[in-house]
Formats: C-alpha cells, sequence, structure tokens
C-alpha cells in the first residue's frame, strides 16, 4: 500500500497544481475583454490537447513507461504554471493559451498511467476502494486548491495564483520519482502478457465512457461559466472557489464510500445514485443561482461526483486486461475530456445567444442523456432477448 499512496501523494499535487487555476481561468479571460465565446474556447484548448494526447499517454504506459509518464506529466505541469505568470505579466492571451494546451499535454501523458497503476496496485477484491483512496486525492485537491486560487488572484493578483501551479506541479514529480523507485520494475509488462485493443470494445467500457461524455458536458457548464457569470457582475472571484470547495469537499467524503459500494454491488446501481444527486444539483443551481443559496447545489453536485466517478472507474476498467489497461484509461479519460470541450465551446456559444445564465437551464437535460447510455446495455439485452 506505501506504493499506492506515493501514486496518491503525485496524484494530488498534479490535480492541485490543475484545481488552483480553475476558479481563475475565466475571470482572467474577462479581465482581458475576451468575449465569452473567446472564454470558452481558450479554456477549451486545454481539454482538446489533453485528448488528442491521451492515446500517446496510453501508449507510453502500456509500453512500460508508467512512472515515466506520471513525473513527466507533473514536469510539463511545472513548466505551464511559469508560463502561466509571464502571461499574466505581459496580459498576452496568445502565451496563456500556449499555456493551457501544454497544461493539457500534461495531462494526457499523466491522467493515464496515474489510473491505470492505480488499479494494478490495489489489493485483490478492492480496485473500487482504490480507486476511491485515488478518488479522494482529487477531491482533496479541489477542497484547497480553487479556494487557494480564488483567495491568491483577489489578493496578491493572477500571477501569484498562476504561480502555484509550478509549485504543486513540482512537487508531485518529487512524489512520481519516488514512487517510480520503489515499484518500477513491479508494473513492467511481461513478454507472455498479450491483449488486443479490440477488447476496449466490451459493453462495459462503451457504456461508462458514453455516460461519462455527458456527465463532463454538463459539468463543464458549471465550472466555466459560473465563474464567468459571477465576474461579469463584478463578485469576487473567491465566491466561485468556495463553491468548488464545497463540491470538493463532498466528493471527498463519498468516494471511498462510492468505490467500496461498487465493489459489493456493482457499479451501475453506484453510478445512478450519483448521477441522481448531480441532477438535483443542476435544478438547484438554476433556482438559486448566487451565493449564498447557491452553495447547496455545489454540496449535492460534490456528492455526487464522488459515488459516480470510482464506480464509472470501475466499470469501465476494473475487467480491462492489464496490458492494454493504460490505453484504455486514455480513452476512457478522453472521453471526460471530449465532454469538457464539447460543453465549454458549444455552451459557450449558448452564453454568446443569452448570456452565462443561459448556460444553466441545459445542464440537466445534457445530464439526463446520461440515464440512456448508461442503461442502453441492459435496455439492448432485454430486446434482444424478446
Amino acid at each position: 500500500m506505501r506504493n499506492v499512496w506515493l501514486l496518491n501523494f503525485s496524484t494530488f499535487f498534479f490535480f492541485l497544481g490543475i484545481s488552483v487555476v480553475t476558479p481563475v481561468v475565466s475571470p482572467f479571460l474577462v479581465s482581458l475583454h475576451a468575449e465569452p465565446f473567446l472564454v470558452g474556447l481558450v479554456a477549451g484548448i486545454t481539454s482538446f490537447l489533453s485528448l488528442v494526447s491521451k492515446p500517446i499517454g496510453g501508449a507510453v504506459g502500456d509500453k512500460g513507461y508508467r512512472f515515466q509518464a506520471l513525473v513527466g506529466g507533473n514536469l510539463l505541469g511545472f513548466l505551464a504554471g511559469i508560463l502561466y505568470v509571464i502571461s499574466a505579466w505581459g496580459a498576452n492571451v496568445y502565451l496563456f493559451a500556449f499555456a493551457r494546451a501544454m497544461h493539457g499535454f500534461s495531462m494526457g501523458l499523466f491522467f493515464p498511467s496515474s489510473l491505470s497503476t492505480a488499479v494494478d496496485l490495489a489489493p485483490e477484491g478492492r480496485v473500487g476502494e482504490t480507486l476511491g483512496w485515488r478518488g479522494m486525492m482529487f477531491s482533496l485537491g479541489n477542497i484547497v486548491g480553487p479556494a487557494m486560487g480564488g483567495y491568491a488572484s483577489d489578493v496578491v493578483g493572477f500571477s501569484g495564483a498562476f504561480a502555484m501551479t509550478a509549485v504543486f506541479s513540482a512537487v508531485g514529480a518529487f512524489f512520481a520519482l519516488i514512487a517510480w523507485r520503489d515499484a518500477g520494475e513491479v508494473l513492467k509488462p511481461k513478454e507472455h502478457e498479450r491483449a488486443s485493443y479490440r477488447e476496449l470494445l466490451r459493453v462495459s467500457f462503451v457504456s461508462a465512457s458514453l455516460t461519462l461524455f455527458l456527465f463532463s458536458m454538463s459539468y463543464a457548464g458549471v465550472t466555466t461559466y459560473l465563474p464567468a457569470l459571477y465576474k461579469s457582475l463584478s463578485l469576487p472571484q473567491s465566491l466561485f472557489g468556495y463553491y468548488m470547495m464545497i463540491i470538493g469537499l463532498f466528493s471527498f467524503m463519498t468516494r471511498v464510500i462510492g468505490g467500496k459500494s461498487a465493489d459489493k454491488s456493482g457499479p451501475v446501481p453506484i453510478i445512478t445514485l450519483g448521477l441522481g444527486l448531480l441532477l438535483l444539483g443542476y435544478i438547484l443551481l438554476n433556482t438559486f443561482t448566487l451565493p449564498p443559496k447557491v452553495y447547496l447545489s455545489a454540496s449535492l453536485i460534490g456528492a455526487g461526483f464522488g459515488l459516480a466517478v470510482p464506480a464509472m472507474q470501475l466499470m469501465a476498467l476494473g475487467n480491462l486486461p492489464r496490458r492494454i489497461r493504460t490505453m484504455g484509461s486514455g480513452i476512457y479519460t478522453m472521453f471526460f475530456d471530449l465532454g469538457t470541450l464539447a460543453g465549454q465551446v458549444s455552451l459557450g456559444y449558448v452564453a454568446q445567444l443569452r448570456g452565462y445564465a443561459g448556460v444553466f437551464p441545459l445542464l440537466p437535460v445534457i445530464l439526463g442523456v446520461g440515464f440512456i447510455t448508461l442503461y442502453w446495455p441492459v435496455i439492448w439485452g432485454k430486446l434482444n432477448a424478446r
């Protein structure tokens, strides 16, 4: 378990480096007088680069270079943080966009190996639980990071918040290096292991991936356009930082519960419960858009996020052969990035036409389709049985 926790700490600091800029990206672009569609487009560059680089990260991991990918992803995050700071000093949108692209590539390199390594290092029968603990590191980053980033940008400006990305990514690289030293030989692929990437077409993997796409598309509407709405209303950026902190807190509290429950009951019932809480959260967000009542929606979204994510990961990756699991992790997480990109760009167009607040009524509709993708294997099986 020591190696699992070294991996968890590296994952925590990598996610912390990402989440610390989450409440800052949109307000920074708005401060440079970027229009709503450009806000979504620049924010979406990260998701796009993460998306297209996931197969690269997956292939690198399956060739036996998982820990190199973990270290390299953190180091690229460090460089992106440095460029964020320089772009803030020079008020340079183009350099900022390039840094966001670099950060996206670092995600594509880091995520697949981080996820597949957690599955492989998990004790027998505790894969969901191990994914839950890993997810807690993500949630802890979302508790601390957005609040730190929002507060820092209010007090010392955007460059101070951006500098945190570089610091946290460097720490993440340090933990990945220690894990590499301790477990690098254990996870090297064996010559006798053979598996075809065609096995990624199995029903459970496809269903979980499509559900993740719609999940992330709806969630992107919150993380991209709620802070932009607050900035347009001249509200402090820290308010959205607190919103993300509450999401992270409730996600933190439910991650291991979701993972353990998925180990015992199977992933589909737990995913259903998680998506149901998210749906209620989106409905509340449309009812109460401003603080303090808006934080009620954050608690439901966070709890649903924490329950659903480890269960979806277990559904997608738990039964994949080890030889292709890193590529499977890369393809699976591509659907998160593709959904985020689709949400940022398409909902940016909606925001251009109807204002930032006009985005939120669409979120329950998008997520509602996710229930169809989750249950279509069951429905299809019943139809074929007739």
